[in-house]
């Protein structure tokens, strides 16, 4: 009796879930990133070893006691990988999130008010855009000193003015709509217009591009690092373990782990983008 209920529950649940994320790729997607953000939450209670102790064989490789083998000091290298998520998607997540509001804020601003506000924020815009992403957050962040809250700061720096030129372009069009003049009409004030009428119809573009963006802020974050301008050590952060991992190169499984993992959290968050972005697509269309 009490399986057909939770059959058809089940079934009603999977229903009102995009067809794109249905998908084989979407649902491998979602399936990779939900892990690794679950990796996040639980991760430090999960490693079977201290991911700072060093009391293992150095260069030991990858066995039944040690899943991914041992670095240089003797560390648990799948310790460290585990609990190197929590800093690399963490930071990641914060980023885009930072980048999203600010972005968002200076593209509704310069869209909806238009004239010298959005000449003067959108000349700043393309000042940033001008330079190279990665060079311009490599000189930032060696000006300001490496440190993990440094790379966030300098990849924030280049990372907003994707959000602003996409949501500009939005209010534009949505600007002289017909329902957003009948709210002014109605005595709407600028920003409760904004926050009724115009919200509501950037948000989903945003979010598809921000998931869009997390593999890539990850990649970017892990770079730095890579480069000496991030997580110093002994922080367990992928990039600064694959940085490590050059100079013992004969080691092939000290760079291969976290390499891996930079991989399936970059691959996995593009498709769920993509799987994102035609669900959007398709909506719109109908």
């Amino acid at each position: 009796m009490d399986t057909i209920p939770r059959r058809s529950l089940t079934r009603r649940i999977w229903r009102k879930i995009p067809r794109e994320i249905r998908m084989p790729v979407g649902a491998i997607a979602v399936f990779i990133a939900f892990g690794w953000i679950v990796i996040c939450i639980i991760g430090p209670s999960i490693v079977p070893f201290d991911p700072l102790a060093q009391s293992l064989p150095r260069f030991q490789p990858p066995g039944s006691q040690t899943w991914f083998g041992t670095d240089e000091l003797g560390r648990d290298l799948f310790s460290r990988v585990i609990v190197g998520a929590r800093v690399t998607i963490a930071l990641a997540l914060l980023l885009v999130i930072a980048s999203m509001i600010i972005g968002s804020l200076i593209g509704l601003i310069a869209g909806f008010f238009g004239r010298w506000v959005d000449e003067v924020l959108m000349r700043m815009t393309d000042v940033v855009l001008a330079f190279p992403t990665v060079i311009l957050a490599m000189v930032t962040a060696a000006a300001l000193g490496a440190s993990l809250f440094n790379a966030v700061l300098a990849a924030l720096i280049v990372s907003w003015p994707p959000y602003a030129r996409v949501v500009r372009s939005m209010v534009l069009s949505l600007r002289n709509a017909d329902f957003v003049s009948s709210g002014r009409l109605l005595g709407f004030s600028p920003l409760k217009s904004i926050r009724l009428d115009v919200l509501p119809n950037v948000g989903g573009p945003t979010l598809v591009l921000a998931s869009l963006d997390i593999g890539n802020a990850a990649l970017l974050l892990s770079g730095l690092s890579f480069l000496g301008l991030g997580a110093k050590p002994p922080t367990p952060e992928w990039g600064s373990m694959i940085s490590a991992a050059v100079v013992n190169f004969d080691k092939w499984w000290l760079g291969w782990f976290p390499g891996l993992a930079i991989l399936t959290v970059v691959i996995s968050f593009n498709f769920l983008g993509d799987a994102l972005r035609d669900t959007f697509d398709t909506e719109v269309r109908s």
